[in-house]
C-alpha cells in the first residue's frame, strides 16, 4: 500500500512539474490533499560554506595597497623605495655636480632623488644630485667641475657622471667612469641671465643622451648591479620611527652651520609632511628655502644621513681629499623627527655605503629622498640647539 501511495504521489509531481514548465512567472502549488514526506536533516549534513578569507586593510605587511603597483609596470625604485616605472629602475642615473654659492643658479635638482653635500676648498661646499628618472629633464645644473671625492659616491650607485671639467686630482678616477664633461661637449649651452659667467652652464636630457651616443656608453645598469641592494628600506606602509631605540633623540632642527660655514644650510622637521624642509643663508644673502628655480619647489628629504669623515688639504689652493673608504666611522640617521647614532663603511670603490646602529644592525630608511652630509673630522653640528660632535 506504502509501494502504492509513492507511486501515485510521484506520478502526480512530475505532472504539476510539467504544467508548470513555460511559465513566465512561477505559479504556486495547490495542495492535492496527499501527505508529503519531508526528510529530516541535521546540521551536520549541511555541507560547510569555503569562506575565502578577505584582504587586510591595515598596515599590517601585507597591505595589498603597499606591495601592489599602482599601475601595471612599476616595482619598487632601489634608490627611494618609491614606485616607479621598471624601465627607469632599470637605467642608469645621473650624478650631475653642482654648486652651492650665492651665485648657483639650481634648475631642477627638487627631482633628485639623493642629494650629497661636502666641502669643498675656502669652506664653500659643492652638491652631487643622484637623478633616476631623467630621460625628460628639460634644464639641469647649473653644472660645475668635478672633485675626486664625488665620483667614488657616484659609483655606488653606476651613475652616469656630469661635470664641468675639473682639477688634474681627478684624472685617474675619471678615467674610470663614463663621464660626461661639458668642457667637450658642445650640448652643454650658457645661460646668459645667470648671474656670472662660472655658474651658467646647463644641459638638458637630449644633450646627455646625445653625448651617450657619441661616446658609447650603456644607459642600462652594469650585470649583476640590479641584483644588489643599496639602502635598506623599512616596508612603506610600516615606516621606521626609531621607536625601537631607547636612545634616540628628538631632532626637529638640524643646523649643518657648523660643518658648511659658507653654505649655512639647515633643516626642519615639517609634520605635516613627515619630511625635513631644507633653508640656508648663503653668505652674503639672506635666509630663506632652498628652492629650485625652475618649479618653486623647497627641497624636503625623508631620510638625512651625517658621515663623519677624514681629511687632508692637498695643496696651498686648498683642495681636500676625502676618505671615501672607510669601516667603523660614526655618524648620524636622521628620519621622522627623531635620529640614532651610526657607524658607516665603504669597502671598495664600486661597494655602497653602509649604515649600521650601535648593536651591529644595518638600518632601515624609509621611503623617499635622502640627504647625505659629509662633515669633515673634528667639526660639529646642532640637533635642536645642542652640539653634536663625532666620536
Amino acid at each position: 500500500m506504502k509501494k502504492l501511495q509513492f507511486l501515485l504521489l510521484l506520478t502526480l509531481s512530475s505532472a504539476l512539474l510539467l504544467a508548470g514548465c513555460g511559465k513566465k512567472e512561477e505559479e504556486a502549488v495547490k495542495d492535492p490533499g496527499v501527505e508529503i514526506p519531508v526528510m529530516e536533516q541535521t546540521i551536520d549534513d549541511i555541507p560547510e560554506e569555503k569562506v575565502e578569507p578577505e584582504e587586510s586593510d591595515t598596515n599590517t605587511g601585507t597591505d595589498t595597497d603597499a606591495n601592489t603597483p599602482p599601475e601595471e609596470g612599476m616595482v619598487r625604485s632601489r634608490i627611494t623605495n618609491e614606485w616607479v616605472d621598471e624601465t627607469v629602475n632599470n637605467t642608469r642615473p645621473l650624478a650631475i655636480m653642482i654648486p652651492n654659492t650665492k651665485t648657483a643658479s639650481h634648475y631642477g635638482i627638487s627631482n633628485a632623488d639623493i642629494l650629497y653635500e661636502c666641502n669643498v676648498e675656502g669652506s664653500i661646499t659643492r652638491l652631487m644630485a643622484i637623478f633616476q628618472d631623467w630621460q625628460n629633464a628639460d634644464k639641469l645644473g647649473n653644472v660645475r667641475s668635478c672633485r675626486d671625492y664625488y665620483v667614488y659616491w657616484a659609483f655606488e650607485w653606476d651613475a652616469l657622471y656630469v661635470h664641468f671639467g675639473g682639477p688634474f686630482y681627478i684624472n685617474e678616477v675619471i678615467s674610470r667612469t663614463d663621464d660626461i664633461d661639458g668642457k667637450t661637449s658642445s650640448n652643454f649651452w650658457r645661460d646668459k641671465n645667470a648671474v656670472n659667467s662660472t655658474d651658467n652652464a646647463f644641459v638638458d636630457a637630449a644633450g646627455i643622451l646625445a653625448d651617450i651616443d657619441t661616446l658609447g656608453y650603456a644607459t642600462s645598469l652594469r650585470d649583476g648591479y640590479a641584483d644588489e641592494q643599496h639602502y635598506r628600506f623599512a616596508p612603506a606602509n610600516e615606516p621606521n620611527d626609531l621607536s625601537q631605540y631607547s636612545d634616540s633623540i628628538s631632532a626637529d632642527r638640524i643646523d649643518m652651520s657648523p660643518t658648511y660655514p659658507v653654505t649655512n644650510c639647515y633643516f626642519v622637521y615639517n609634520s605635516a609632511t613627515g619630511l625635513y624642509d631644507r633653508f640656508q643663508h648663503l653668505s652674503g644673502s639672506s635666509d630663506g628655502p632652498h628652492t629650485d628655480l625652475a618649479n618653486g619647489k623647497q627641497l624636503a628629504f625623508k631620510n638625512i644621513l651625517i658621515q663623519n669623515t677624514y681629511y687632508e688639504v692637498r695643496d696651498a689652493k686648498g683642495y681636500l681629499a676625502f676618505q671615501c673608504h672607510d669601516t667603523t666611522r660614526d655618524g648620524w640617521f636622521f628620519t621622522n623627527g627623531r635620529g640614532i647614532h651610526v657607524n658607516w663603511e665603504k669597502t671598495s670603490d664600486y661597494g655602497a655605503t653602509r649604515y649600521y646602529d650601535d648593536a651591529g644592525n644595518e638600518i632601515e630608511l624609509n621611503t623617499g629622498k635622502t640627504m647625505v652630509c659629509i662633515v669633515e673630522d673634528g667639526d660639529s653640528f646642532l640637533v635642536d640647539d645642542k652640539e653634536i660632535s663625532s666620536r
